[in-house]
C-alpha cells in the first residue's frame, strides 16, 4: 500500500545548466553542503549554490545559483566527481585519470602527483581506518589490469597505500574500512583488503545489467541481485534483513532510512527496509543518476537535476493513521527510533499507540487497542470521556490536542447500534478492571473508580459490591443518583458506608427490608442488617434500629448484642445491663442473650446466672402446666437446659430457684440437684432413690456432687473431691442397705453399686457394713477392685518413696560436687588474715578456696558492713 514519503523538488534546470546546448548530457553529480557539482559530457565541471527554502505550506523548494564552470581541457567527459571538504578538494575521474581540484576555484593542483592514472572507477572510504583527518581514502578500480587499489588523497599529493588482485575484473566498487564489496564480471564479492580474506556472494551478470554497489552503513552494502531483487550483504557475507523486490532494470539505488529509492528507465520506487512493501512510485523519465549525499536524495535525468525531499516521519505515520493503516504505522514508527532524538520519541511513540489504539477501538479490536492503551500509557479519561456521563461532573479534563481520535462520544461511534455500544462498555469495564487492579490509575483513582462504578450499576454487573466493599475513590455526589436510578438501594447503602454515612446506609437498608424500595440485590438483607449494626461502632444507631429488629423477628434480631465483639473502643462497648433491661419485654430475645452472657461469654455475675435459671424454670413449668399433653421433645430440651445450668454454674441463688421447684413432683432431678448446691446431699440421693427411684441418677449424682460441690482451691481440692465421693457413695449404698424405708433393703442395687464403682469406696468400711449372708462370688467385682485399688496404692507410693530417695542421693552428690577438692593446711602455711600458721586442722575457705582461721572468718563476718547493716535492720530503734 502507498504512502507519501518524498516528493521531487527541481533543483537545476536545463537552462541554467545548458542553455540552448542540445548535445550535452549530464554525466556525474557530487552535492556537499549548499554546494551542487555537475559533470558534463562535453568535459565541463558546473559548479552550483543551493539555498533551501520553505513555504507557509511547509513545502521544500531550492534556487539554485551558478557560481562557476570549468573546462577540464580534455575531449572526454567528466566521469565521476566526489569531494573531500576537510581538505577543500574535488576529486575528478576524467579519461580513465583522477584529477584533483580545488572545490571552489575548480583549479586543478599544479603538482603532478595529485592525479591516479589507468581508473576504471572510484570510491571515497567514508568509513576511513587512517587517523590522519586531513586525508582522504580512496578505493580504485584498475582499467589495466584486474586489481583494485587503495590510496590517500592528501591536501597536495596522493599515495598508494595497497594493491590487491582479484580473480575477474572488477566493474563497480564501495569500500567501508578495510572491507571493499566488488561487483565483478559475474559475481559480487566481500575483501578484506587489510588481511586479504575474501567472501563470494552471489552471482551476478554484469553484461545484461549494470551492477550496483551502495554502501549504506557501517559495514553493510546494498547490492543488485538478480531477479529485480536489492539484497543486503554486510561485512562478513551475511544477509541480516530481508530483500526489497524492485525493477529488473534498476540503473541506481540509495537508502533514506527506512527507505530503498530505486531508479529505473521510468520510475523512482520506494520500498521500505521495515517491511520490504512498496510504498511509493514516481513518475521519472530519462532518469540516469540516484545518489545519496549526507542525507539528500539527488536526482538527475540527462539535462536537469532533482531533489528527492523526505517527508517528515511524523506527516507519514499520521497519514498511514488516517487510512487506518496501523501496522504500517507503528512499523514505521518503530523504524524511526534511530532518526529521532529519545525523548521525543518516547513522547511521538507513545501517541501513536495512543492513537493506534482508538483506531482499533472504533473498529470493535479491542484485545489489540487494550494493547496499544497500555503500551502507550493512555490517559484513561480519554478513553471514559468517549462514554457519556462517566466522568464526574467535577472533573476539571479536556481531550487531548491534536485530538486522538475523530469520535464526539460513543453515540457517534456506534450509531445507534445497542449491540456494538454494549460491546464497548463491557470493554471499557474489563480495561478499566485491569488498569485499577495494577495501579496504573496515574492519580486518577476518582474517575476510574466512579465510572467503574457507574457502568457495573447500569449492567447489573455482579462486581459491584465487590468495588464498593474494597477501597474505592468512588465519588459520593455523583454516585448516589446513579444507583438510585438503578435501583441499586443495597449497593448505595455501601456507598454511605464507604463515607461514613452509617446512619443513612442503615436507613436505606431498612426501606428495603420494609419493601419501601425494591432491591433485589439480597435476600438475606435483614441478616445483612442485624450483623451490620452487630460491629457497628455507633451505639446510637445500634439503639435506634434494635426495637425495629426485634419486632421483625427476635431470634435474628438478637444478634446484634450476641454477635458484638467482646473488645473494642470503650464508646462502643455495650453495657450487658442495658441489654438486659431493654430486652425485657422481648422474652425470647432476652432468653437467647442470657445464653449468650451466661454459657458462651462465661459471664461471672450472679445476677445472669439467677435470671436465666428462673427463665429455664418457668419455661419448664409453663410447659408442665399446659392442659393438653406437653411435646416430650420440647419439655425434655427445656429440661435439659435447665439441668445443665444447675450442674455448670455455680453462681445463681440457690433458694430463689429451689423456691420456684419444691412443689414440682415433675422436678425431682433438677430439685435434687439443688440441695447438692446446698450440701443437703442426703435429700437428694433420698429424692433421687426412694421418690424418682432412678438409680443410675443417683450414681451420676454422686459423680457430679463430688466434682462440682466442692470448693475449687489450689492447694486441695483433688483430696476434698475424693473424700465427697467417697461419702456420697457410701451414703447411698446405706440408703440401699436400709431396712427402715419403704422396700426395705435393696441388695441387688447395692450389689450393682459395689461392682460398677468400686474404685469409689473404702473397702475396709463397706465390708463392716455388708450383710453377713452374701456370698464373695456375688461381690467379686468390688473385692477385685479393691485388692487393685491397694496394691496400686502400695506401689505408688513405693515408687515414690524411691523417687524421694534417688532425688535426695542426687542433692547429696550435687552438695559434695560444690565442695570442692581437698584443702591442704600445715604449719608452715599462715593465715592471710592473722597472718598466723595453723596450728589445728580446723579452717575454713574463703571464695578461691583460700584457708584461713575459722575466728578470723567470723571476726570477718561479724566486723563487715553488710552484717552491720542486717543487724541494724533487725533491731530497729
Amino acid at each position: 500500500m502507498s504512502v507519501k514519503a518524498f516528493e521531487l523538488v527541481p533543483v537545476v534546470e536545463r537552462e541554467l545548466l545548458m542553455g540552448e546546448k542540445a548535445r550535452i548530457n549530464i554525466e556525474c553529480l557530487e552535492c556537499c553542503g549548499k554546494y551542487l557539482y555537475v559533470g558534463t559530457n562535453d568535459c565541463f565541471i558546473h559548479h552550483f549554490l543551493l539555498e533551501e527554502q520553505t513555504n507557509a505550506k511547509g513545502r521544500v523548494a531550492y534556487l539554485s545559483q551558478k557560481l562557476q564552470q570549468k573546462h577540464l581541457g580534455l575531449k572526454k567527459g567528466v566521469a565521476e566527481l566526489k569531494a573531500a571538504s576537510a581538505l577543500e578538494r574535488l576529486i575528478v575521474l576524467c579519461d580513465a585519470t583522477i584529477y584533483v581540484h580545488d572545490m571552489l576555484s575548480l583549479e586543478a593542483l599544479p603538482s603532478g602527483s595529485a592525479k591516479i592514472k589507468g581508473v576504471l572507477s572510484f570510491c571515497v572510504n567514508e568509513n576511513p581506518v587512517s587517523a590522519d583527518p586531513f586525508c582522504v581514502e580512496l578505493g580504485v578500480i584498475s582499467s589495466r589490469r584486474r586489481a583494485v587499489q587503495i590510496y590517500t588523497v592528501h591536501e597536495d599529493r596522493v599515495q598508494l597505500v595497497k594493491e590487491l588482485g582479484t580473480p575477474q575484473q572488477p566493474c563497480a566498487l564501495s569500500l567501508d574500512g578495510y572491507f571493499l564489496c566488488l561487483a565483478l564480471a559475474s559475481q559480487y564479492m566481500i575483501l578484506n583488503y587489510s588481511t586479504g580474506a575474501s567472501q563470494d556472494l552471489f552471482p551476478f551478470d554484469s553484461e545484461e545489467r549494470k551492477p550496483i554497489v551502495k554502501r549504506i552503513g557501517r559495514e553493510e552494502f546494498l547490492l543488485a541481485a538478480p531477479g529485480g531483487l536489492g539484497m543486503f550483504a554486510n561485512a562478513e557475507g551475511i544477509s541480516q534483513r530481508a530483500p526489497v523486490n524492485w525493477s529488473e532494470n534498476v540503473i541506481g539505488a540509495a537508502v533514506c532510512f527506512p527507505y530503498v529509492v530505486a531508479l529505473d528507465e521510468g520510475f523512482v520506487t520506494v520500498h521500505s527496509m521495515l517491511d520490504q512493501q512498496l510504498k511509493q512510485t514516481l513518475s521519472f523519465r530519462d532518469g540516469h543518476i540516484l545518489q545519496d549525499f549526507e542525507g539528500k536524495l539527488v536526482l538527475s535525468s540527462t539535462k536537469a537535476v532533482y531533489m528527492l525531499v523526505p517527508l517528515p516521519l511524523e506527516r507519514q505515520i499520521q497519514d498511514l493513521l488516517a487510512g487506518n493503516r496501523v501496522e504500517e504505522a507503528l512499523t514505521l514508527t518503530e523504524g524511526a527510533r534511530r532518526n529521532i532524538p529519545k525523548d521525543r520519541f518516547q513522547i511521538l511513540h507513545k501517541r501513536i499507540l495512543q492513537q493506534a489504539g482508538f483506531i482499533q477501538f472504533g473498529q470493535l479490536q479491542f484485545l489489540e487497542a487494550k494493547e496499544h492503551f497500555r503500551k502507550g500509557q493512555l490517559d484513561v479519561r480519554e478513553l471514559i470521556s468517549l462514554y457519556p456521563l462517566l466522568l464526574p461532573a467535577s472533573s476539571s479534563f479536556t481531550r487531548c490536542h491534536p485530538p486522538l481520535h475523530p469520535f464526539a462520544d460513543l453515540n457517534q461511534l456506534t450509531q445507534g447500534d445497542q449491540d456494538k455500544a454494549q460491546r464497548c462498555k463491557r470493554f471499557l469495564i474489563s480495561y478499566l478492571h485491569e488498569v485499577r487492579s495494577c495501579e496504573g490509575t496515574n492519580g486518577f483513582r476518582e474517575e476510574v473508580d466512579t465510572a467503574l462504578l457507574k457502568l457495573y450499576a447500569e449492567a447489573d454487573h455482579e462486581s459491584l459490591l465487590d468495588l464498593l466493599a474494597s477501597d474505592n475513590a468512588c465519588l459520593l455526589a455523583d454516585s448516589a443518583p446513579w444507583l438510585e436510578k438503578h435501583h441499586k438501594y443495597f449497593a448505595l447503602g455501601l456507598l454511605y458506608h464507604y463515607n461514613g454515612q452509617d446512619a443513612s446506609a442503615v436507613q436505606m437498608w431498612v426501606r428495603v427490608v420494609d419493601g419501601v424500595l425494591q432491591d433485589s440485590t439480597r435476600s438475606d438483607l435483614f441478616e445483612y442488617v442485624v450483623d451490620f449494626l452487630s460491629f457497628c461502632p455507633s451505639l446510637d444507631l445500634v439503639w435506634k434500629h434494635a426495637d425495629w429488629a426485634m419486632n421483625r423477628d427476635q431470634v435474628v434480631g438478637v444478634q446484634i448484642f450476641t454477635k458484638r465483639p467482646v473488645g473494642g473502643d470503650q464508646g462502643s462497648r455495650l453495657n450487658p445491663e442495658d441489654v438486659v433491661t431493654f430486652l425485657q419485654k422481648y422474652s425470647h430475645a432476652l432468653l437467647l442473650y442470657l445464653e449468650h452472657l451466661v454459657l458462651d461469654q462465661q459471664v461471672q455475675k450472679e445476677r445472669f446466672h439467677t435470671h436465666l435459671g428462673v427463665l429455664y424454670v418457668e419455661r419448664v413449668l409453663s410447659l408442665l402446666s399446659q392442659p393438653s399433653c406437653p411435646e416430650e421433645e420440647a419439655l425434655s430440651q427445656a429440661r435439659s437446659r435447665l439441668q445443665r445450668l444447675l450442674k455448670e454454674s455455680s453462681l445463681y441463688r440457690v433458694q430463689l430457684l429451689m423456691g420456684k421447684v419444691e412443689g414440682s413432683e415433675a422436678l425431682l432431678l433438677e430439685r435434687a440437684i439443688l440441695h447438692g448446691r446446698l450440701g443437703e446431699h442426703e435429700r437428694a440421693l433420698h429424692l433421687l432413690v426412694h421418690q424418682l427411684r432412678d438409680r443410675r441418677a443417683a450414681e451420676d449424682y454422686c459423680s457430679w456432687a463430688a466434682t462440682d460441690c466442692v470448693p475449687q482451691e489450689p492447694s486441695n481440692a483433688t483430696q476434698q473431691q475424693q473424700q465427697l465421693g467417697t461419702r456420697l457413695f457410701h451414703l447411698l449404698l446405706a440408703t440401699y442397705l436400709d431396712p427402715d424405708v419403704p422396700g426395705g433393703v435393696d441388695s441387688m442395687a447395692a450389689v450393682d453399686l459395689l461392682n460398677r464403682h468400686g474404685h469409689a469406696f473404702d473397702a475396709a468400711d463397706v465390708l463392716g457394713i455388708l450383710p453377713e449372708g452374701w456370698s464373695l462370688q456375688l461381690l467379686r467385682p468390688f473385692l477385685s477392685t479393691a485388692v487393685r485399688k491397694s496394691a496400686h496404692a502400695q506401689r505408688t507410693a513405693q515408687v515414690a518413696l524411691g523417687l524421694a530417695r534417688s532425688e535426695n542421693l542426687q542433692l547429696l552428690h550435687d552438695r559434695l560436687k560444690f565442695r570442692g577438692g581437698p584443702v591442704v593446711v600445715s604449719e608452715k602455711k599462715g593465715c592471710p588474715l592473722c597472718h598466723n600458721t595453723f596450728s589445728e586442722p580446723d579452717c575454713v575457705c574463703l571464695p578461691g578456696g583460700v584457708p584461713v582461721h575459722t575466728h578470723c572468718a567470723a571476726r570477718r563476718l561479724r566486723d563487715s558492713p553488710t552484717k552491720r547493716r542486717l543487724e541494724n535492720g533487725s533491731n530497729p530503734t
